[in-house]
Order: C-alpha cells, then structure tokens, then sequence
C-alpha cells in the first residue's frame, strides 16, 4: 500500500498542499481521491492537481510535521535511515551451511579411505608405491575443490582451510612411506605408532567429526 502511495504522488504531479489552499478554490472544481478506502478532498486550479496534505496523511497513517516553511510527510514503516541498511545486511552466520556439511563429509571420507589403505599396507607389509596410491590422491583432491565451491558461510570458510590442512598432512604421510620403500628402507609394521603426522592426522579426525556433529566451527588446534 505504501508503493500506491508513492506512485499516486509522482502520477499526481505538483499534488501536496497545505489544506489552507484549498478555500481559494472554487468549489466546482472539487473532487475526491480515494487512498485505503477512505475519500481525501483533490481540487484543479490552472491546469495542475492538488490534494489535502493533511487528509492524504490520515488516509494513509502518516505523520506530518512542519518546521518553518517546510513540511514533512513520513510514511508509517519507512526510515530513511535504517531502510537502505536493511537492504544490504549480510546474512546471519548460522554455522555450517548444508551443502558445504555434504561435501566435506564425503572429502574427509576420501581421506579416510587413504589413511586406512595406507596403514594397512604399512602394518601388513603389502606393496607401497606412488601409483598405489594416487588414485586416493586424486579422489580426495576432487572431493576438496567441491568442498570449496560449497563454502559460503565463515563457519565453512574456516573448516575448509582445516580439510585442506589434513588433506595435506595424509599427503606428507603417503608421500614419506612411498619414499622410504622406494630408497628400499626397512619400514616397521608398527612404525605409525610413534609418527608425529600420523598422530596429527587422527586428532585431526576426531576434531572434525565433532564439528559435524555439533554443526558449528570450533578450532582447538587439532588440525594445524
């Protein structure tokens, strides 16, 4: 309804006067305008459309002030001052948004997946090579990029850059075991045991899966 208001100002013209106009014009030229089912007097004088200010502010459930010579009409749920910044707030952070949570799920899963494979070639004296385990490699990468697209809250922001860093350290992992059987070093079974990055990567783990479970960012360290 305040739209209609606006729009019947600009389509009216020169339309708002004071009421105290309005005795100087003749009476036939009167007529009537009706704002929100209630009539608002409207006369003609000289080619040009008037209506009663005062009236029109009733009709509409305006205020109407007046300072000196000048006058102001303020429609009921408008502020100049705080509308423009209504329009533009940014949206409330409500945490891990339900994309992103999907898609870092199924990344750290990737990563998961890598760690187990890696660990029990480890522990069970299988073949370590880089081809082994470049597939995970690359799955865990892809798995990270939608993780990124998806990330559109701080919350999301800030768990992405630990995905990122865990995606790095089982990395670091595989890459220094794959080393180690190239160069033909002996590798104990129960080596991860005593591994500072493997270590970091489980507490990593467990930090992550709490997060998701309580579906908000808290950092405690785990992951850096």
């Amino acid at each position: 309804m305040r739209q209609f208001c606006i729009a019947a100002f600009l389509l009216l013209s020169t339309l708002v006067l004071s009421s105290a106009l309005a005795p100087a014009v003749s009476a036939q030229d009167n007529r009537t305008l009706t704002v929100n089912g209630q009539s608002v007097p409207v006369v003609q004088q000289n080619g040009r459309t008037y209506v009663d200010l005062e009236g029109l502010a009733r009709a509409t459930n305006a205020s109407l002030s007046f300072s000196g010579n000048q006058m102001t009409l303020t429609l009921p749920g408008v502020s100049a001052s705080t509308a423009p910044q209504a329009a533009t707030a940014p949206p409330a952070n409500q945490g891990f948004s339900r994309d992103f949570m999907r898609t870092a799920i199924e990344a750290a899963a990737t990563m998961r997946e890598w760690h187990s494979a890696l660990a029990s070639a480890i522990q069970n004296g299988y073949p370590i090579s880089a081809s082994a385990f470049e597939p995970y490699r690359a799955q865990a990468t892809t798995a990270m990029h939608l993780v990124s697209v998806a990330a559109t809250t701080s919350s999301d922001q800030s768990a992405t850059q630990l995905l990122n860093n865990l995606l790095a350290n089982v990395g670091k992992l595989s890459d220094k075991y794959v080393g180690m059987r190239a160069n033909l070093t002996y590798i104990d079974p129960n080596s991860l045991r005593n591994d500072a990055v493997d270590q970091r990567i489980i507490a990593c783990g467990h930090s992550l899966s709490s997060m998701a479970a309580s579906g908000q960012f808290s950092d405690d360290g785990s992951c850096h």
